[in-house]
């Protein structure tokens, strides 16, 4: 074979040293310590698009109201496992001017990271019927949110939801739900990996066979507000970030602060709980948890038995971030632009060298550029593509762990292919392309 940037026998040797016998099977946490090793070894640099973390600074905002948290004396002082009063307020403001949604400040309550609320909604609602305790995922999706239930011994059941969207989503819910033993369904708008997004009648359907069937809606809202092709980040004025919440009458959403604010590192997001869920009440709920109430048994049993509280500082991180954002003095959406323009370049770069892109549509239009996207190359599976690619320094995961049917398929995250290595990923996809010819 011509034009492999990396050495194979060297790259294969790190692979039996991490005792990875496969790229394209491994998990997202793999994939990047292998990739890290065969960095160290070659000092060269791969086009990464395995991780889905923010390239972006974080919000100065935020870091320097955290700074000053700390000055303050915060860090000595135990959080309230409820939240501080800022950021439960300013919660409810980003909620009202963002999603046109109002909801009591009792209800916005920060965790440790999306994935902590995700956590803690799985543990409790598992808790709170006997017989309704499946979680339905509406895939492609997160695959570590399918490993929390693995871990909490919550059985699970899923479909790709692609082929089914519109007003085929109906039926096809009502397939599921109509079993009725399932507690709750999750699923992410903008979607990761495919990058589709609900439209609000898809939402109003996933919402009004959710309630029929008494079944919690969880919505991941990760990606708030990057749906390029609408600008949602002017307070109070339309068009709002689309939600199920507006017709879900048992609802938790999950908004992190790791991707819109670019904040990962400091784990911060916020659990919103639907006043109809907040206030049940379930004997269930007192046997497992000591608390009647939902709303109680999840803050002050599984999340405070979890880690007592988020830290102290990044909450005030994220009040003031929130708040500028409230008081339109911070357009969030403007630096994440960077995020569309990487991908229109870096997807050409694709299609370009003979690759296609999976979920191309988004309805009846081309599907948005944004954080991901899909590819896969004719010929090969998306297993037997990502072993092969990584000999050019190109990794990515496979689309197999995250519940698509779409087997031939690879997630790419723009995120970390900084703009100076755009020019080498044609050439890396070239040489590709040339040693493995479409027959």
């Amino acid at each position: 074979m011509q034009n492999i940037p990396f050495d194979r026998s060297l790259i294969d040797g790190i692979l039996e040293k991490n005792k990875v016998k496969s790229v394209g099977s491994s998990t997202i946490r793999e994939v990047k310590k292998i990739i890290d090793d065969v960095e160290a070894a070659t000092n060269e640099k791969f086009i990464r698009m395995e991780m889905g973390i923010p390239g972006l600074p974080a919000t100065q905002i935020g870091l320097d109201a955290q700074i000053q948290s700390l000055k303050d004396g915060v860090a000595a002082i135990y959080p309230d496992i409820y939240g501080t009063k800022e950021l439960k307020y300013e919660t409810k403001r980003f909620l009202k001017n963002f999603i046109n949604l109002d909801v009591p400040e009792d209800s916005c309550v920060p965790t440790v990271g999306s994935m902590q609320g995700g956590f803690a909604s799985f543990l409790t609602i598992s808790r709170m019927n006997p017989k309704k305790q499946k979680v339905l995922f509406i895939d492609p999706g997160f695959p570590v949110q399918r490993m929390q239930c693995r871990i909490l011994g919550i059985e699970t059941e899923h479909f790709d939801v692609y082929d089914y969207r519109g007003d085929k989503l109906r039926d096809k819910l009502e397939s599921y739900l109509s079993k009725g033993d399932f507690g709750s369904l999750i699923y992410s708008s903008p979607n990761n990996p495919a990058w589709f997004c609900f439209k609000e009648e898809e939402l109003q359907i996933i919402a009004e066979v959710a309630n029929k069937y008494d079944v919690i809606v969880i919505e991941d809202l990760a990606y708030f507000g990057m749906d390029f092709r609408q600008d949602y980040s002017t307070p109070g004025v339309a068009p709002f970030q689309p939600s199920a919440s507006h017709w879900a009458k048992k609802y938790i959403l999950l908004i992190s602060g790791s991707k819109a604010f670019s904040y990962a590192g400091e784990r911060i997001a916020v659990m919103i709980i639907s006043p109809d869920l907040f206030n049940y009440e379930s004997d269930m709920l007192e046997k497992y948890f000591g608390q009647r109430t939902f709303g109680r048994a999840i803050v002050f049993s599984s999340l405070y038995a979890l880690t007592s509280g988020t830290a102290h500082s990044a909450q005030y991180a994220l009040t003031a971030i929130f708040k500028a954002c409230n008081d339109g003095t911070f357009n969030f959406r403007n630096d994440l632009l960077d995020y569309k323009k990487k991908a229109e370049i870096m997807k050409k770069d694709f299609t370009d060298n003979g690759f296609k892109i999976v979920y191309d549509k988004d309805l009846d239009v081309d599907i948005a550029d944004g954080f991901y996207f899909t590819f896969s190359y004719p010929g090969m599976t998306g297993i037997e593509m990502l072993d092969e690619l990584v000999y050019y320094g190109i990794s990515a995961i496979s689309l197999n762990i995250t519940g698509s049917k779409r087997t031939e398929g690879a997630r790419a995250c723009v995120s970390l292919v900084s703009h100076d290595q755009l020019p080498d990923l044609p050439k890396r996809l070239k040489a590709f392309h040339k040693d493995h010819p479409i027959k």
